[in-house]
């Protein structure tokens, strides 16, 4: 009887031990939130920060952020055998909305280190004029007269121009519209953005993905931007929009998530 007892015993202590080592061994995989940062230079712009003239081009115009909006699509992670995760569709930031800084994917990935892409805008076979009813509601159309579908970018404010005026400007990114044969020919100038190295793993920062916008950029990076020529009608100027689509992909950085 005696016996039988010990073995019970010694049976119900492999079980336990055996238990806390699943238990030690902890989730492979975590999910994903994507969040948005938006700088000039390493200056982070908040809402508290608009309508305010304050940052200097690399042109040297004064000028404030008093709009931005903008959209992503086909955010996605790629491992090392070249493997896609689909993170989400589309997603329209807006930095006045803070619902839209950050959204849950309700994606799992595993422990690992992937690449991290997405596309600025549509892409053409995506840009579908109509097509999106949360896009319509947030007026996010391009005019028919110019292609049809949606923005990129609406980025607008003010600056000072050279007779040392406040001027208002618009810089709205569209894709590339010729309109002088009549009927619009469209040229796609949506770009693949490729964030680098991202590794997931398991700790407090998990599956966090910042993704940074230094507006700056956007007015140096290849080319200068004058404000004094190019301020306002640039959504109708074709030479205007393969401009921007040439300064966009350095807009776009990994930032690092700081756990308080």
């Amino acid at each position: 009887m005696k016996t039988n007892v010990l073995m019970l015993l010694l049976v119900s202590i492999l079980f336990m031990g055996c238990g806390n080592d699943d238990e030690n061994t902890g989730p492979e995989t975590t999910s994903v939130n994507v969040s948005f940062g938006i700088t000039w230079d390493e200056e982070t712009v908040t809402v508290a920060d608009m309508d305010d003239i304050k940052y200097t081009n690399a042109h040297g115009e004064m000028m404030s952020i008093d709009r931005l909006r903008f959209l992503i699509s086909n955010l996605r992670l790629r491992n090392a055998e070249g493997e896609e995760i689909a993170l989400k569709d589309y997603h329209l930031y807006s930095i006045t909305d803070l619902e839209s800084a950050i959204f849950q994917t309700g994606v799992d990935i595993p422990f690992g280190t992937y690449e991290v892409l997405f596309t600025f805008g549509f892409r053409a076979e995506d840009n579908i004029d109509g097509a999106y009813p949360d896009l319509n509601l947030a007026t996010w159309n391009v005019p028919e007269m110019l292609g049809g579908g949606y923005h990129y970018m609406q980025l607008e404010g003010e600056y000072i121009n050279d007779a040392d005026e406040v001027t208002a400007y618009q810089f709205h990114t569209i894709p590339a519209a010729d309109t002088s044969s009549g009927s619009p020919v469209v040229t796609d100038t949506s770009f693949e953005v490729n964030l680098g190295s991202w590794t997931v793993q398991d700790n407090e920062a998990g599956g966090s993905l910042l993704i940074l916008a230094d507006i700056s950029e956007w007015f140096e990076n290849p080319i200068e931007w004058n404000l004094n020529e190019l301020y306002t009608m640039l959504m109708p100027n074709y030479e205007a929009q393969l401009m921007m689509a040439q300064n966009g992909p350095s807009v776009f950085s990994r930032g690092e998530v700081l756990i308080p």
